[in-house]
């Protein structure tokens, strides 16, 4: 297994594994250690039959049950979220700034896209960006202050972009999780805010909640040195970590189809606070 670094601090392409074959004990011990490493890893040319997909996946943990399957959805594969993005759609899947259904009370640990169709190298990439780095870079007194604050994540911010309404009988997630979280596998800190679920600070006024989380948005979205940009090429996974880590896909291929499947991999609880030292991990 061969790893080449995307940049210094996120994402890496791995070479050398076939994804179709059984993986050993040692291959899967060191893919994890360079995902906590490096946040977003990078397989090319690997086509995959759906349960191939699946079998990776639950390399990293339980697949997570997307919840439009459980409430909107429900006759389509449960494991599986389908983005295809037809040359006439008007708009594509994430591209507001995410991490992926972080308005659930357990949001996904981490999240697998394969696409097998991209746009004829005229786009499609996607970005990441790194929260752990992004807590890092402010200042003490701002990091005690955001420790301390939880915020409301509302499921159906995310539905709205996508002109959904729920009907009547009809439920979607919403929860509040901490500000500041650490990571389950790293133990770091971690800015877990995001705009595409999250809707208010918790117990603060409506103007110093929209103070601070729209600057903490403005700057995810514009700070390129805690980013990497991923081009896509057929029959290629990416995986990300969603708790260290947003994304946002780029629709800046209209005319063009776009088609991936993409498993979520479960969180053993939900996010805890960070209650250490920032500067002591």
């Amino acid at each position: 297994m061969i790893l080449k670094p995307i940049t210094p601090n996120l994402g890496a392409e791995v070479e050398g594994l076939d994804l179709t074959q059984p993986l050993s004990r040692e291959q899967v011990s060191a893919l994890q250690t360079a995902f906590e490493t490096h946040h977003v890893l990078v397989f090319r040319d690997q086509v995959l039959s759906r349960e191939a997909h699946k079998a990776f996946a639950r390399y990293f943990g339980d697949i997570h049950v997307h919840p439009s399957k459980q409430n909107l959805k429900q006759d389509e594969d449960p494991d599986i979220f389908f983005i295809d993005i037809k040359p006439e759609s008007k708009q594509s899947n994430g591209e507001t700034w995410h991490a992926d259904i972080t308005c659930e009370e357990r949001p996904p640990y981490a999240s697998m896209l394969y696409l097998t169709r991209v746009p004829d190298n005229l786009g499609g990439d996607t970005l990441f960006a790194n929260l752990e780095a992004a807590f890092e870079e402010l200042s003490p007194d701002l990091q005690q202050y955001l420790m301390q604050q939880s915020a409301f994540h509302d499921g159906e911010l995310d539905l709205l972009r996508y002109g959904i309404r729920l009907k009547a009988g009809q439920s979607y997630p919403a929860h509040t999780h901490p500000v500041v979280i650490q990571h389950p596998k790293t133990q770091r800190p971690v800015l877990y805010v995001n705009e595409g679920f999250t809707a208010h600070l918790l117990n603060v006024p409506t103007f110093e909640s929209d103070l601070i989380l729209q600057g903490l948005f403005q700057r995810i979205r514009t700070n390129a040195r805690h980013q990497c940009r991923i081009k896509w090429t057929p029959n290629m996974i990416t995986l990300w970590d969603n708790y260290s880590v947003q994304h946002q896909a780029i629709f800046d291929y209209s005319g063009y189809h776009r088609y991936g499947e993409r498993i979520t991999i479960a969180a053993d609880q939900a996010p805890q606070a960070f209650t250490g030292a920032p500067d002591a991990v």
